[in-house]
């Protein structure tokens, strides 16, 4: 992921990883044109008929198969705008100085949110989401990914512990708790991290917030993984990578979907089997579009990231572009099986599921198309 690299010349060139010209939501096609899209999409397939809420999208300098994602849903530039002055006077208060404030505008969490949470207008509500969006990136790029960012494998471990003190406080333990705050107040991604669950604490369940910092540990674990095979230079196969990254996925954003909704999904729903699985298909399906948008930046660090793309490449000893058709198709896979148990699940009598279910949709919608818009991603 990450939220302050600047954007990393392509190693590719046009027959690899993409330059990025924006791509219009299906939204703002010319009628002609969004009458064939859905005209295709109804024609159904064998797994059962299209949903028109779905269509294929070039993606990057489209020398690549399209990826199949929602379509947005909304488009706009004054709440964005809202949602990013709070943003940045928020990352102010926490610590943030200088060219990071700079940097955070131009990573553009207020549109991210604005793509992915459609059915909510309020900032405060948005701003649960890009507040610990931001504080999410921050850690990832400062702790665990950019090396020319201070990353270190051998340090992300207790920075990571320190970062599940800041979300859900320890017990105070006399004389050892000062020093413990001290640290917590030192370290401007600490202070983002504690203030931005605060932030949804105000607006959430004690329940969604417990989700939402136990998905995060979950994650923070991956990290983990992901920093003992820099550290050894011992990769894994592409199989095993995978196993990770579902947890460090966006299912980890996802968690604020009913929150930022001003609703809570029960957590026997949430945590149903059936549902447990389309949130990570739609988490999943969206971390693999950062992954194909992310190959040149995540090779070209001194101590390289490991990328799904990366990964397939080393185990099948291909071309880079062999390896990102291999991800497309395992993404679009991904969307359909969502899409199939999306509809299996429309027969659940809970107004609460539609509309998360709903949410996970828009996600993967808003997602895709800030990533494919978004200049982090250009070469």
């Amino acid at each position: 992921m990450g939220l302050l690299a600047a954007p990393v010349p392509g190693l590719f060139g046009r027959s690899g990883l993409p330059g990025l010209p924006g791509v219009p939501s299906a939204a703002d096609l010319p009628g002609a044109d969004v009458v064939s899209a859905l005209t295709s999409l109804l024609s159904g397939t064998a797994a059962g008929p299209r949903d028109p809420a779905y269509a294929e999208r070039p993606w990057g300098d489209g020398n690549f198969p399209p990826l199949y994602v929602p379509i947005v849903e909304r488009q706009d530039p004054v709440l964005t705008e809202a949602v990013e002055d709070d943003l940045v006077a928020w990352a102010e208060e926490c610590g943030f100085r200088g060219t990071e404030l700079d940097q955070l505008r131009g990573a553009g969490f207020g549109r991210l949110v604005v793509l992915a949470h459609p059915d909510s207008s309020d900032v405060g509500h948005l701003a649960i989401a890009a507040r610990l969006n931001a504080a999410w990136w921050a850690a990832d790029d400062l702790y665990a990914d950019d090396s020319g960012m201070g990353a270190t494998p051998t340090a992300l471990p207790p920075r990571l512990a320190l970062a599940m003190s800041a979300m859900d406080p320890v017990p105070t333990t006399g004389e050892f708790t000062p020093p413990l705050d001290e640290a917590l107040r030192s370290d401007p991604v600490l202070v983002a991290l504690r203030s931005a669950v605060g932030h949804l604490t105000r607006y959430s369940t004690p329940a969604q917030v417990q989700r939402v910092c136990y998905s995060t540990f979950a994650m923070f674990v991956s990290w983990n993984t992901y920093a003992a095979w820099r550290h050894t230079g011992d990769y894994p196969p592409a199989w095993e990578y995978l196993a990770a990254r579902q947890h460090d996925s966006f299912y980890t954003s996802m968690t604020l979907i009913d929150p930022v909704g001003a609703y809570e999904l029960p957590a026997n729903l949430y945590y149903d089997p059936r549902v447990r699985r389309a949130a990570f298909q739609a988490g999943t399906a969206s971390v693999l579009v950062n992954d194909l948008l992310s190959v040149a930046k995540d090779a070209a660090d001194e101590t390289q990231v490991v990328n799904m793309v990366l990964q397939i490449a080393a185990d099948r000893r291909c071309s880079v572009a062999e390896a990102t058709e291999v991800t497309v198709a395992l993404h679009n896979d991904l969307v359909r099986d969502f899409e199939a148990l999306h509809r299996e699940l429309a027969s659940v009598p809970s107004p609460e599921l539609h509309r998360f279910l709903r949410g996970l949709r828009s996600w993967m919608g808003g997602g895709f198309e800030w990533h494919n818009t978004n200049p982090r991603y250009r070469s």
